[in-house]
């Protein structure tokens, strides 16, 4: 995954101290004092402008990220934001350039270069302060989207979906490589989390943990829920919804259904139901398991199995749903 590879983002204070570091070093192998001078403002525009210009670099190209990894980026950190501050360092490593190869043609007369070094010096730490601010937001943004966990285009994907608290986690770990946190509360997955389930010797089905998603307006969905909604629509190749028939969750069953509606009206892919927390209560005409003792989990994880077998030999054919009874 691109983001896990993007370095750490120097401040300015830090692009300074190491770039004069290195020129005064230079400078120090030269015997005419001119001569140094010329050569610490190249040294110096070189490496800051080198630096900036490297960090723009480290950020991967966004338009060619999947469109789950782009609306990732987008909710957490701001594509446009990231965009205007890439934009800002690297006007600024041009602008560097530009007034330290200037500054060191003017000293090749020998005429005042020691105050056209502190000319030029000054000027290029003022440019480099005024992108202070962006690099300290390039930095967070890339401590964020690090935690990214990585999602596998090529693998076939089911995410897990439905209200905080109904057992989707408690799922995710019973079937999968994954170790998300299970507590008794809502909230608890703050983050989508991957899981791989290997299938033979040389597939694997991947399963994504999604935090709860409350039924309400899209533009009232905290961040959170919003990553959740994306790895639905741009991740799944199967969306396990699971909903919790004792409503120990804390939410209605019509409240559960009615979220159940708009994932199918999101997707276009199968959508599979079934009811957790079976040992209290089952929902009749829904696939009926309990994450807490495991009774059931394993035929669910066959019905989802059997969804990528056929996904190898054909399209995906989505089986029909049962009715909600009351």
């Amino acid at each position: 995954m691109e983001f896990e590879t993007i370095p750490t983002v120097p401040t300015a204070d830090e692009v300074l101290d190491r770039s004069l570091r290195r020129a005064a070093a230079k400078k120090k192998l030269k015997t005419n004092v001119d001569t140094a001078n010329e050569e610490f403002v190249r040294a110096v525009a070189k490496a800051i402008h080198d630096k900036l210009k490297s960090v723009v670099s480290s950020f991967p190209s966004f338009e060619r990220l999947s469109p789950f990894y782009q609306e990732a980026a987008d909710i957490l950190v701001s594509l446009d934001r990231l965009k205007r501050s890439l934009g800002a360092v690297n006007w600024a490593a041009d602008q560097i350039w530009v007034i330290g190869s200037g500054y060191a043609r003017s000293m090749r007369s020998g005429v005042d270069t020691p105050p056209k070094r502190r000319q030029a010096v000054a000027r290029i730490a003022s440019i480099v302060h005024q992108v202070e601010d962006d690099l300290v937001y390039l930095n967070e943004a890339r401590n964020i989207l690090r935690k990214l966990p990585h999602v596998n285009d090529d693998d076939f994907t089911v995410v897990v979906a439905g209200f905080p608290n109904v057992g989707k986690s408690s799922f995710i770990r019973l079937v999968s490589t994954a170790e998300p946190e299970i507590a008794a509360y809502p909230f608890t997955t703050k983050g989508i989390v991957v899981g791989h389930r290997e299938i033979g010797k040389r597939d694997r089905i991947q399963f994504i943990d999604t935090p709860g998603v409350l039924e309400r307006p899209a533009d009232e969905r905290n961040p959170i829920e919003r990553q959740a909604v994306s790895a639905i629509i741009n991740t799944a190749d199967v969306v396990l919804f699971i909903l919790d028939a004792s409503e120990h969750c804390g939410y209605s069953l019509d409240d559960q259904n009615r979220l159940l509606e708009e994932v199918h009206r999101l997707v276009d892919v199968p959508v599979v139901t079934v009811a957790n927390k079976s040992d209290i209560r089952g929902i009749e005409g829904y696939p009926a398991m309990s994450t807490l003792t495991g009774e059931g989990v394993g035929a669910v994880l066959d019905l989802l199995l059997a969804f990528r077998k056929e996904a190898t030999k054909t399209n995906l054919r989505e089986p029909p749903q049962p009715e909600t009874q009351e």
